[in-house]
This record gives C-alpha cells, structure tokens and sequence, in this order.
C-alpha cells in the first residue's frame, strides 16, 4: 500500500469495514471521491460490477421466507420477533439510528414489521441479495448517516409515521423525547446537538416538559431537526427571524434560550 496519511489510512479501514471490500479497492473508490467516504461508498455500491454481482430475485425471496412468523396467514410479512432476529443477522442494534435507517430503506409499515415489497425493493435497489451483503450496507448506512445531512434528515422524517401508537396522528410527547434523544446525540449513531455553550437538547426537553408535555405533531418534528442543524451552525441566532414561519413551539423556544441564557449570565456576576 502506498505511504497514506493516518487519516486516509483510517478511511480506507472504515470503507473495508463497511464493504469487505479489499485495501485497494478503497483506496482507488476514496481517492477518485476526494476521500469523502460517503461518496466513495455510493459509488462503490452503484458501481455496475458490484451491481452485476446481484443475482435475481430467488436468493432475497429466500432470505425474506426463512425470516417469516406465519407463512400460511401472513405469507408476505416478517413480524416483530422474527425482525429482532432478522436485524441482529444484519448486526443492526434495535437501540441505533441505523436501525431506522434500515427500516426506511426498506419502507417498514411500523416499527418491527417488514413486508415482502419493501424488503425486495429495498435490497434490490441497493445490491445487496446475500445477508453478509446486507450487512456490509448497514455498516456503510451506520457510517454514512451521521456525515450525510439528507440521508439523516430522510431518515428522521420518517421516523414521526413509524414511531407514532396506531390511529394517531400526533407523536406522544415521551415517544418524541426518546427519539430526540436518540438522534441527537452520537452514542448510537445520531448527531451531536448539545454544545460546550449551550445543552440544547436538554434545555428543548425541559422547555417542553414545562409546557406540558403536548404531544409533537409532524410539523414540528420535521422542524426541530432543521433547527438543530441552524443552532449547531450559529449557537447566537444571527439566522432567526421572529417573523419566520418557524412552529409557535420553536418561537417560545428562541424566547426561553435567551432569557436562561440571561439568567446564567446573572448567576456568574
């Protein structure tokens, strides 16, 4: 191998990891991605030799039975158990972002449920027709999820139809916090919200939980991740306008952050 920086060297490790695929191998996809790896992964997993190596559909057909519960009155649905199973196969954790990640690749219904559709459309999209593929591709999500703004955003989204109790349209609050909780912050897999200066996280629940903890509606879930994304970039709120069309939520929000910021500053003196 060539003389590489530690950088790249750990680069092209996290790629092998992601897609067993062979030192030079990552190293030719980084190189011509600029070493931004999750650009060399999409494109290692376009690539038509890669693709090529997907054979047609009776391998997944396999897959997707051997994991069904009741094959005679559900014989195109994997159910919760056997979806634990199916995951842990993958070396997904049920307690990760990438666990969503692979549940809106494969457009789950609910959470723990897999229908024949998704699961095929899914994986054939994604060339990946063999469980040890799969798993080298939820690697790949695991790593790119937290450098890949749209990939995170998409994921989130559709984590609010996926998280919601049956025939409601709101998420409950709780459910909202544990999800939040989830994304935003980097132990399983999400993205780091709180900072040195400002717990933002912690302050967006509590200021919540003082308002009485209403159940979240799509609009406000949706936005909160945006906001997240503005805070981390200007923790000063140069980008706020009161006149935006932010969620009252967010608004008091702006409002509250300020004055305990006040507070703070008061205490020092």
């Amino acid at each position: 191998m060539p003389p590489y920086s530690s950088n790249q060297k750990h680069l092209i490790a996290e790629f092998v990891n992601c897609t067993e695929a062979k030192d030079s191998v990552a190293a030719k996809y980084l190189k011509a991605s600029g070493w931004n790896l999750p650009s060399a992964l999409d494109s290692y997993f376009s690539n038509g030799s890669v693709a090529s190596s997907l054979g047609d559909n009776n391998s997944l057909t396999k897959i997707f039975d051997s994991y069904r519960d009741d094959p005679a009155e559900n014989p195109d649905l994997i159910g919760i158990e056997r979806a634990m199973e199916y995951l842990g196969a993958i070396n997904v954790q049920l307690d990760e972002v990438n666990c969503l990640a692979i549940a809106e690749l494969l457009q789950c219904p609910s959470m723990g449920e897999i229908t024949r559709k998704g699961f095929m459309d899914g994986w054939l999209k994604s060339f990946c027709d063999t469980l040890p593929k799969m798993t080298a591709h939820a690697n790949a999500l695991r790593t790119k999820i937290q450098q890949d703004p749209d990939l995170f955003r998409r994921v989130y989204r559709y984590s609010f139809p996926l998280s919601r109790m049956q025939g409601q349209r709101n998420l409950q609050f709780e459910i909202a916090a544990e999800q939040w909780r989830l994304f935003f912050t980097p132990e399983h897999g999400g993205v780091q919200w709180n900072t040195a200066s400002t717990p933002w996280l912690d302050w967006w629940i509590e200021f919540l939980e003082g308002r009485g903890k209403k159940p979240v509606n799509k609009d406000l879930w949706e936005q909160v991740e945006v906001f997240m994304r503005k805070s981390r970039e200007d923790e000063e709120f140069g980008w706020w306008s009161p006149d935006g069309a932010w969620p009252g939520a967010l608004d008091d929000f702006v409002d509250w952050v300020k004055e305990k910021r006040k507070g703070s500053e008061m205490d020092v003196e």
